[in-house]
């Protein structure tokens, strides 16, 4: 990847990232309030249990009280039943306020994703980003709420039993205690190496996430080559990668479990050996050292499960630092900006100079100077490669051009709010882009608010309207994911009747015509000629039969217009035009 494609603010330090991730939960605090009061009975219920088991021994071994005894268990019972249902209470609150943040997080990321300039989708994967969408907010999701509400009963558990430890033996206690701090330094070691492993296991599978979106979005040629195979293995190769990283991190939380569980275990029996000489020597009773042993235990499981939590916690932060990343990056095209009160559709090229940011050292247009007047018609020509579609990119503001100006009405695109600019662009592309809806969604994607009618005028316009009432469902009709239901002169009479219902002071038509056969270029380019009237009109044209009538033809080499004039003057005269003309004859 190269070196524009990181993000435009600082890489995030793990402390700051593990901040930012539990700001995320800022809205849900009411929601939060209530689940940690629930939390906490919950925990306090907990905590009685070892000392109800103690006074139970002690009842049975000692008073041998019948009635005591009953009350002892009438008395658990009823402290599970608050514990069960506080719990419950607890995961329900906790699980949908998880599910809100997650779903505000996902929302965020969207939106700055789709605010990004053009030149970051050159740079990146579609399928790494629906990962960062889907896997990593996933990730995160646990940890701004349900981890936080794990660490918290945790630790209250834990450090209710220590008090209550205490209470019961402070000498045994001093024992169990030795031990903790070797565990949290472990604790913090392993979270630390679970935190790199994470992150680069989830690079791993956007990795293969981006190899299947490739092959699952070109289904056509990869059965086309008969690639089946080879893609098959080279998503294996990629998942594979993140098996690896994967079974590396179980590997080092195998170890630092096993080394925490004999520590642990160890010290119980440490504890046992220990309490037991209490007991004999009259200085602990039976009870007593059951309650204590069963609070151990209670610490000693939240002490693990804790050291488990911040694994996750850890876990989440290096998925937390690529969503903030994106989530952060400021547009290289901002929003904002000035909106004319009317356009006449004057169109300027200043001495532009421009190169793709992928290819920075590679110049397309070299101070390029064009003119489109209000209501022109302009067709560009060329060989592949002098420029072509870089200037409809421009005059959209798909880029920005690194020297020169592009302006509308005299003023710079640059001084424009884009948004505005591009609805008063239409664009017709030689491969339209259709979306898996209905074909009058497709339509209405230009206006949502228009009505059925308007859509109908639009497709009559665009000679659309009879192919679509062929269809059993008409306007209902589902296009499939890209419009592969439709024929290639369907999709651009679609892709025109939505132009026509834009109804945009500024055309585009990027070979829109180059790849139909002879009767649907004709419908094609009837409902063209319609929509061009009254229009500034942009044409980039490899079918130099298109451009017969246009008011000027530009021809474009090397980033530099070479030719000016009708397609009458520049037939009359030997230049590129020509050769390229006799050249596309001589091949018909």
């Amino acid at each position: 990847m190269s070196p524009t494609s990181t993000a435009s603010k600082p890489h995030l330090p793990s402390r700051l990232t593990l901040g930012r991730l539990l700001t995320l939960a800022k809205p849900e605090v009411p929601t939060l309030v209530v689940g940690t009061f629930f939390l906490l009975v919950s925990s306090a219920a907990t905590l009685v249990f070892p000392r109800a088991i103690g006074d139970l021994v002690d009842e049975a071994l000692g008073a041998r009280n019948r009635s005591r005894l009953d009350t002892i268990a009438l008395v658990m019972f009823g402290v599970f039943v608050v514990q069960s249902v506080a719990m419950a209470l607890r995961v329900y609150l906790f699980s949908n306020a998880g599910e809100r943040v997650v779903t505000r997080l996902r929302k965020r990321l969207f939106q700055s994703l789709l605010s990004q300039e053009v030149a970051f989708f050159d740079e990146r994967r579609t399928g790494e980003l629906t990962s960062r969408l889907a896997s990593d907010t996933s990730i995160l999701q646990s940890t701004v709420t349900t981890n936080v509400s794990m660490m918290l009963r945790y630790a209250c558990q834990g450090l209710g039993g220590v008090v209550l430890l205490f209470l019961t033996s402070p000498r045994l206690t001093m024992v169990m205690l030795a031990l903790i701090p070797a565990v949290a330094i472990g604790a913090v070691v392993y979270g630390r190496r679970v935190r790199v492993l994470a992150k680069a296991a989830q690079d791993a599978l956007a990795a293969s996430s981006e190899v299947a979106e490739e092959d699952l979005s070109g289904i056509r040629t990869v059965r086309s080559f008969a690639a089946e195979s080879h893609e098959v293995e080279r998503y294996g190769a990629a998942v594979d990668r993140a098996l690896q990283l994967a079974k590396e991190r179980a590997r080092q939380g195998a170890l630092f479990m096993g080394s925490a569980s004999i520590a642990m275990y160890g010290s119980t029996a440490a504890m046992l050996w220990y309490g037991g000489r209490m007991v004999v020597d009259g200085e602990l009773s039976a009870g007593a050292l059951t309650s204590f042993l069963i609070y151990t235990s209670l610490v000693a499981l939240s002490l693990s499960a804790v050291t488990e939590v911040w694994a996750d916690v850890m876990r989440a932060t290096g998925a937390a630092e690529r969503v903030f990343e994106l989530v952060d990056r400021e547009p290289a095209i901002p929003a904002g900006g000035e909106r004319l009160a009317s356009v006449k559709g004057h169109v300027e090229f200043r001495a532009v100079r421009f190169s793709y940011p992928t290819r920075p050292d590679v110049p397309v247009l070299q101070g390029l100077d064009l003119e489109l007047r209000p209501g022109e018609v302009v067709a560009v020509v060329g060989p592949s490669g002098a420029g072509k579609s870089t200037l409809a990119s421009l005059l959209s503001r798909f880029y920005d051009p690194q020297g020169g100006a592009v302006a509308l009405d005299g003023h710079p695109l640059t001084t424009l709010e884009p948004e505005w600019l591009r609805r008063n662009i239409g664009m017709v592309a030689q491969e339209p882009q259709l979306f898996s809806c209905s074909i009058a969604d497709n339509i209405r994607y230009a206006k949502p608010d228009a009505t059925d009618a308007q859509v109908e005028e639009a497709a009559r316009a665009a000679n659309a309207h009879d192919f679509i009432q062929r269809f059993p469902e008409a306007y209902g009709t589902q296009v499939g994911e890209r419009g592969v239901q439709l024929s290639g002169g369907q999709k651009q009479r679609v892709a025109i009747a939505r132009a026509v219902l834009k109804d945009p002071r500024l055309l585009i038509l990027d070979e829109a015509t180059s790849a139909l056969d002879a009767e649907s270029e004709h419908l094609v380019k009837d409902a063209l000629e319609r929509l061009m009237k009254g229009r500034t009109t942009l044409i980039i044209a490899h079918r130099l039969s298109t451009v017969a009538n246009v008011d000027r033809v530009l021809v474009l080499e090397g980033g530099r217009i070479v030719q000016s004039g009708t397609h009458a003057s520049l037939m009359s005269q030997e230049g590129l035009y020509r050769r390229l003309v006799e050249r596309q004859f001589v091949a018909a």
